[in-house]
C-alpha cells in the first residue's frame, strides 16, 4: 500500500528516486526551492535544463539528480495565483499528476515534493494543500511503481496546512 508522509525539511537532502522542483517555466533556475535545488545540484543541472527549451505550467521533465542525493530531479512549472478564476487550480493538480507520472515511466519508488506554487506564485496554501494531496492520493490508487510521496514543508507554517489538508 502506497504512503503518503509529510515532513519538514529541506527537499535537496532527500534520500528519495526523485525530488520535485517547483520550476519556473524557463527551467533555468530561479527563486525559493528552484534556486536552492540548482545550487545544490550543480552546474550540470542548467546544462540539462538548457536542452528543454522551458516547459509550460502543470507539465513536467526529467533530469539526473546530479550533485543531490535523488537519482533525478523532476521539474515542474506551477501556476501562478491571479484569484483562481482562471485554471490555476486545474494547473497545480496538473503539476503534482505529471510529475508522478514521470516517476512512474522513470521506475521512482520514492517521491518527494515541495509545496508547488504556494511561495513566490502565491497560490493560498489551505487552497494549495488540498488539491495537492487528492492529487497524489488519486495517482497512488493505480500506481504501478511508485510506493511513498513525501512532501517536504519548507516551513512549520506549511507543515500545518498539509497536516490540516490531510
Amino acid at each position: 500500500m502506497a504512503e503518503i508522509k509529510l515532513v519538514q525539511g529541506d527537499i535537496t537532502k532527500a534520500k528519495v528516486d526523485a525530488i520535485v522542483n517547483a520550476a519556473n517555466t524557463t527551467l533555468m533556475g530561479g527563486g525559493g526551492v528552484d534556486g536552492a535545488i540548482h545550487r545544490a545540484a550543480g552546474p550540470g543541472l542548467y546544462l540539462a535544463c538548457r536542452k528543454f527549451n522551458g516547459c509550460p505550467t502543470g507539465e513536467a521533465r526529467i533530469t539526473g539528480g546530479f550533485n543531490l542525493p535523488a537519482k533525478y530531479i523532476i521539474h515542474t512549472p506551477g501556476p501562478i495565483w491571479h484569484g483562481g478564476n482562471g485554471k490555476e487550480r486545474q494547473l497545480l493538480a496538473n503539476s503534482y499528476r505529471n510529475s508522478l507520472l514521470l516517476a512512474e515511466e522513470n521506475n521512482c519508488q520514492t517521491v518527494a515534493f515541495p509545496s508547488i506554487s504556494t511561495g513566490v506564485y502565491a497560490f493560498p496554501l489551505e487552497i494549495a494543500a488540498p488539491i495537492a494531496l487528492s492529487t497524489i492520493r488519486n495517482f497512488l490508487e493505480n500506481a504501478k511503481v511508485v510506493r511513498e510521496v513525501t512532501m517536504v514543508c519548507f516551513d512549520p507554517q506549511t507543515l500545518a496546512a498539509y497536516r490540516r489538508a490531510r
